[in-house]
């Protein structure tokens, strides 16, 4: 036990390369009402109703604050949920969001449970683990079979700037580049779209002036004026429901996968 959580990986619970443990209290105070945050979630949970309605249980690898898992619950409180973070100091703020729910520390190469839940989720995760392949297999191995993964990752190699280094990530993604990941892990890909798309043109103008590795303060790319904020907000209310229809969004800031794993291993 560390703090009160289950620990499977405590040499990695205060310290590692993955995420700063200081951005949790900033995404806590932030996520709420954050253009960015609230559509995710919702695209998430477009994707939980539609792939995977009746789901009895739901791990979420990487849970940080609890902002996702906790609209999980809202949406179906009857299921089983439990959150894995790395960071203990995550968990801390989770637990204050998700009183009941099965919270615990571990590493998301080296997952402790087998054929043990029907969905998993990993949401901006795995752009901050070196072995992200390693990952997924274990995420692979932590579902059922007949499971579903819920997946999101930031998008285009060409956006990279000091935002993702100062967010520790490893890389950004390409979404031919990540069907491959799912596949050589077993994986079957159900469906994949974009998300951020009709914010993309700005998000190039912005990354392209933090090209620099200058000081970023935690959380400062996520702080902007409210009225901005607002309108954000009304755009991408059109891109949900382009996502709700089922389009394939080509391009944007995100992509948003769902695989499954194969009832039998892929030949």
């Amino acid at each position: 036990m560390l703090e009160g959580f289950r620990a499977f990986a405590p040499g990695l619970a205060r310290k590692n390369e993955g995420f700063g443990p200081e951005y949790f209290e900033h995404l806590a105070r932030l996520e709420s009402g954050h253009f960015w945050f609230e559509h995710r979630n919702r695209v998430i949970l477009w994707g939980v109703r539609r792939f995977l309605p009746q789901a009895k249980s739901f791990l979420e690898i990487g849970c940080g604050t609890g902002f996702v898992l906790s609209a999980i619950r809202a949406n179906d409180p009857r299921s089983r949920l439990a959150g894995g973070e790395i960071h203990v100091g995550g968990l801390t703020f989770a637990r204050r969001r998700l009183p009941g729910v099965e919270l615990f520390q571990i590493d998301a190469t080296s997952i402790p449970f087998e054929s043990e839940f029907d969905a998993i989720g990993a949401f901006d995760v795995i752009e901050h683990i070196e072995q992200d392949v390693m990952a997924l297999k274990e995420a692979h191995r932590a579902l059922v079979p007949g499971g579903i993964l819920f997946l999101s990752v930031p998008q285009h190699p060409f956006l990279w700037s000091a935002v993702d280094e100062h967010s520790f990530h490893k890389r950004r993604y390409q979404a031919g580049a990540l069907r491959k990941k799912m596949v050589d892990s077993g994986f079957e890909v159900l469906h994949m779209t974009s998300f951020v798309s009709v914010l993309l043109p700005l998000m190039i103008l912005s990354r392209l002036r933090r090209r620099s590795s200058a000081p970023l303060a935690p959380g400062e790319e996520l702080k902007i004026p409210r009225w901005l904020n607002t309108v954000f907000s009304t755009v991408l209310a059109w891109e949900q429901y382009l996502i709700r229809r089922g389009w394939n969004l080509p391009a944007g800031g995100s992509l948003f996968a769902v695989a499954r794993r194969p009832d039998s291993p892929v030949a």
